[in-house]
């Protein structure tokens, strides 16, 4: 079961987008094979869109898990969208190409669909991901965001990426790059969190303004790893509202709570490892939500972030200072 017609969004540099996608991300202990494993379930029940990073560490995996498939018959290459990422120790424009072409070496594939700026935020280059100094505090680096997007349209150009955009970024962030001088391509998307308790209204009508598409992760809450979540945060899933309105349309939980997002016209990106979740979060095409239960799950909002890596925030460029 491939998906349907209208289960893709014009992106505006022409190329299509899913608006379901697959995460693949999972806290350092989960076994790598878990990742390959969950994206071969998810091509073969009909995910098109499948959404890594090199910062996971499972590229290797995931693209073993594509390739599998694709020499199975299941899925063509130009039937997979795959989505990468710029981890925050690459943005130099120099180490932009080579950053895109580890990720290829390693998914053994040609081309990425989608590149994103993972977040705006950038640490000292070189080879640790996370570096820091004798203090163990995480050492910043400050190249101009404009300067790493330029490099991103060069690898555009080569055939590298076929389309760019970012993640995390904030308004202003967005008008820097859609502002400067000689862009010649705008960011495809901005993948944010988003989800009933941060729907992301002030981002989305400003996206939606600029023809930028908004990605929600965690759309189903977290994977709680201790690394980033807020401790305490509630159970999304579990949210009384959201039970209600699955129980009236014998829907789970997770099934409202996506479809509310695809409904305001967000792409969302859901994981599982489970064969059985995984086939019933792509089941939201065949009901609709009522004004009523939009606007009741939009009173959930309390612009609460699981992921607000509080770490970083005394980076210049944190981009959750902001309203938006």
């Amino acid at each position: 079961m491939a998906l349907r017609e209208n289960s893709y969004i014009l992106l505006n540099d022409g190329n299509r987008m899913p608006v379901i996608g697959f995460g693949t991300y999972a806290p350092q202990e989960t076994p790598k094979s878990l990742a390959k494993e969950s994206v071969k379930v998810a091509l073969e029940v009909g995910y098109r869109h499948i959404d890594c990073a090199f910062i996971y560490g499972n590229e290797v995996e995931v693209g073993q898990a594509i390739r599998e498939k694709i020499s199975d018959g299941t899925v063509r290459r130009e039937d997979v969208f795959y989505t990468s990422k710029l981890w925050s120790t690459f943005q130099t424009p120099d180490l932009v190409r080579p950053a895109i072409e580890k990720s290829l070496k390693a998914l053994q594939l040609d081309y990425i669909d989608l590149y994103l700026i993972h977040s705006p935020i950038e640490l000292m280059p070189g080879n640790d991901l996370f570096p820091t100094d004798e203090n163990g505090k995480l050492i910043y680096n400050d190249t101009d965001i404009r300067d790493t997007w330029k490099a991103l349209e060069e690898c555009k150009d080569a055939g590298l990426v076929i389309s760019i955009g970012v993640s995390n970024f904030n308004r202003r962030q967005i008008e820097l790059i859609l502002n400067m001088p000689g862009l010649k391509y705008k960011p495809v998307c901005n993948q944010v969190e988003c989800h009933i308790y941060l729907n992301q209204e002030k981002m989305l009508r400003f996206l939606k303004s600029k023809g930028i598409v908004l990605v929600g992760y965690s759309v189903l809450g977290s994977s709680r790893d201790e690394k980033w979540i807020e401790p305490n945060s509630p159970v999304l899933l579990e949210d009384p509202k959201l039970k209600d309105i699955a129980k009236k349309l014998g829907r789970t939980p997770a099934q409202v709570a996506m479809r509310y997002l695809l409904q305001r016209g967000i792409v969302v990106l859901a994981k599982s490892y489970t064969p059985e979740r995984i086939r019933s979060n792509l089941q939201i095409f065949d009901f609709q939500l009522s004004e009523r239960e939009i606007k009741t799950l939009n009173a959930s909002n309390r612009n609460m972030r699981y992921i607000a890596s509080r770490q970083w925030e005394d980076h210049p460029k944190y981009p959750f200072h902001d309203d938006y």
